[in-house]
């Protein structure tokens, strides 16, 4: 394409058009607005929210639910500094999001001028990528350089520009980035992969979130098939597997599936597809040390960086899940062309499952009028119309949802994953719901967490008519540091209760939205029912249980330790 005369914000502008950006998410700046002016008229829309933190885990939820690098842009300084939780949120899960953060003009940078920041510093950690635009002539070239590297490493960048920068006459050319794939890896470490899993008396598959990723889920279900493979999800990343599959066990991680623990602990061989065998999501559960520390582990990302980063590993490769995957089937079907179904395994994942589905059925049958949060767990997962998106949040019940939800395809559940910041599910949700506008799009959160985000961008949802089913867990209480406090403080709540909770149903209502209140786990299933076939934005604000009856395992177990007190104004404290 030949170069033609634009300005600076033209050039920006068409090149979110060339990559395929047709939603930006953030809150109107006069540090961008010369580049705004044009989204209408380039077929962009512009979702404005009540907090910049909420735009980008818009970004990323659109980006997960697609596939695709998906924008975000706030104003210089403190705008662009909401962004920074988020953004964390987008790098620990991989996820393409290109964060556009104007800064003090290029004149003015390090005089301490009016919401002057370093915006370099600020995010260099948690991206993949950053660039500062140095001329305006270069905008369309750091701004494809940023989706180009989203794509190349699956994560998330950073274009920092002068807030002069977007004015001025350049010549510049505007094309669509590549993107590039790493294949299948090493052919060598592939077949050793293949003579350890066609030699395994007991090889399980880990899916994790590259599954996903990658679109990698036909190939994950024939290679499983072939060798017999039970497969666990990796923690929180419960839509890398059919549910329904005969050689399906659940997640693994905190709240996970017993079944999927018991299961990978009997391991000879695992292959860890699409993980980065995150410390968190492999602790031990439920006072369960289920790792298989003897086993042979395979793992392949890719991301070479995290290849036995946090594990042992005895074949790594740096692949993509889907590729890699189609080829190691290949090499075991040459090792083991004349291989069987192995009944005893798919017996053992039967039985396995069966004794923790009727162990988990057990915990979810209170009958008490006021819900315990596993039944109302048990009957929201029920209701949920099948192909539903569920982007969960951070805390005690929405870590409970880790055994209740479940999945036949890919990109359906969006979560915070190990950054676990709380207030993430609703602007996560808002981007699935726009990726995805027929697919009902639900945002999990506990009262504590709703707090952070969900009231306000519900606002957001009602002027943009973006119709997300938010689901309140109400327990009047932050649940996951309760529990800490219960445990390890002696019953001493400092900072633990919500007691002054406001009606959230009634605060919906008044902003436009459809609001519920339910007590009663009889009534979530015709609730769940109507909100999905409003076709609003809804707020359903689930009266639970709380307490120490109720809570969950403990949160953090590996960074607790009961505590001592020496000083004689504290002694009385000590267990």
């Amino acid at each position: 394409m030949a170069r033609i005369k634009m300005t600076p914000s033209e050039a920006l502008v068409e090149t979110l058009v060339a990559e395929g950006v047709d939603t930006v998410f953030g809150i109107v700046g006069s540090a961008y607005m010369d580049a705004l002016d044009l989204f209408p008229a380039a077929g962009i829309r512009f979702v404005p929210v009540a907090h910049e933190q909420a735009a980008c885990h818009a970004a990323d939820g659109l980006a997960r639910v697609t596939g695709r690098p998906q924008a975000c842009i706030a104003q210089n300084g403190p705008g662009a500094a909401n962004f920074v939780s988020a953004l964390t949120a987008a790098y620990w899960a991989h996820s393409p999001v290109v964060a556009i953060a104007p800064e003090t003009g290029s004149m003015g940078i390090g005089t301490g001028g009016f919401q002057e920041l370093d915006q370099m510093a600020m995010f260099e950690k948690q991206t993949v990528y950053q660039v500062r635009v140095n001329r305006p002539e270069r905008m369309a070239e750091f701004a494809r350089r940023c989706f180009y590297m989203a794509k190349l490493e699956n994560g998330p960048t950073h274009l920092n520009i002068p807030r002069d920068y977007f004015y001025g006459v350049c010549e510049d050319e505007i094309y669509t980035t590549m993107k590039i794939s790493v294949g299948s890896g090493s052919k060598s470490a592939l077949h050793e992969a293949a003579k350890l899993l066609a030699s395994a008396k007991y090889p399980v598959i880990l899916s994790g979130g590259g599954v996903s990723q990658a679109d990698a889920l036909k190939e994950v279900v024939a290679l499983a098939n072939y060798l017999t493979a039970p497969v666990v999800n990796s923690y929180l990343h419960n839509d890398t597997f059919p549910c329904d599959h005969p050689l399906a066990c659940g997640p693994i991680g905190y709240c996970g599936s017993k079944a999927a623990m018991r299961v990978i602990k009997k391991a000879d061989v695992v292959l860890a597809l699409g993980s980065r065998l995150g410390p968190f999501g492999t602790l031990p559960q439920y006072d369960m040390t289920y790792w298989p520390e003897k086993a042979k582990i395979i793992q392949v990302d890719a991301n070479p960086k995290v290849l036995g980063l946090s594990r042992r590993v005895d074949v790594a490769s740096q692949a993509d899940a889907k590729e890699y995957a189609a080829d190691l089937l290949s090499a075991i079907q040459a090792l083991d062309p004349s291989r069987r179904p192995n009944a005893q395994r798919i017996a053992d994942v039967e039985n396995e499952n069966k004794e923790w589905n009727t162990e988990l059925d057990t915990w979810s049958s209170s009958e008490n009028k006021l819900m315990h949060p596993r039944r109302f767990l048990k009957e929201l997962a029920k209701a949920m119309p099948k192909g539903s998106i569920v982007a969960t949040d951070i805390g005690n019940n929405s870590s409970m949802c880790n055994a209740y939800l479940k999945f036949n395809n890919i990109r359906q559940h969006i979560s915070a994953l190990s950054w676990g910041n709380c207030g993430f599910a609703y602007g996560a949700a808002m981007g699935a719901k726009i990726g995805c506008p027929d697919s009902p799009v639900f945002a999990f959160q506990g009262d504590g967490a709703y707090g952070i985000s969900g009231i306000a961008e519900v606002m957001t949802a009602v002027r943009e008519n973006i119709p997300v089913i938010a689901i309140v867990a109400n327990n009047f209480e932050w649940g996951a540091e309760k529990k800490n406090q219960i445990d390890y403080y002696d019953n001493r709540f400092v900072g633990a209760n919500l007691r002054e909770n406001p009606d959230y149903a009634k605060i919906a209502v008044d902003m436009g939205a459809k609001g519920y209140t339910i007590e009663d786990y009889r009534q979530v299933g015709d609730v769940i029912k109507d909100a999905v076939a409003s076709n609003q934005p809804c707020v359903i604000n689930a009266i639970i249980q709380g307490g120490e009856e109720v809570l969950a395992e403990p949160f953090r177990r590996d960074a607790l330790n009961m505590p001592v007190r020496y000083l004689d104004k504290y002694k009385h404290l000590n267990a």
